[in-house]
């Protein structure tokens, strides 16, 4: 079965359940939510938002290796013996990865973890600011 959109969100995920048949029924914890990370530019930083509610920041692995920037948090190591009663908590595991474009300098990346968010800037390159041609 192909899916003709990206689901984002739980409710993408009934209203897709509702139209199906009960053999093909996938539910929630079946399926694949991305996880939640905002990226957005600033006049001096490439800025990346990654939620991590309920993680320690020993927990999380930042690497950067030539123009790649990853960050892990592996949940395996977590709730051994742990038996919940109810589970609303999403501590999901993740590996996520990005290819950084070569205006911003990697080797002056910041990472601050701060209220369960991971905040990751990425300053600019030296020459890589904006210029405006004049037109003659």
């Amino acid at each position: 079965m192909s899916t003709l959109f990206f689901e984002r969100t739980p409710f993408d995920i009934l209203v897709r359940n509702f139209f199906q048949d009960a053999n093909t029924y996938l539910p929630l914890a079946e399926t694949k939510v991305p996880h939640p990370v905002d990226i957005y530019t600033t006049d001096t930083h490439l800025v990346f938002d990654i939620a991590a509610t309920g993680v320690a920041k020993e927990d999380l692995q930042i690497q950067i290796q030539d123009n790649t920037l990853r960050i892990n948090y592996d949940k395996s190591k977590e709730d051994s013996g742990v038996d919940y009663i109810h589970r609303g908590i999403a501590k999901r595991s993740f590996n996520l990865g990005w290819k950084i474009d070569s205006k911003f300098d990697l080797s002056k990346a910041n990472a601050e973890f701060k209220y369960g968010l991971l905040k990751i800037t990425i300053p600019f390159a030296k020459g890589s600011e904006l210029k405006t041609l004049v037109i003659k």
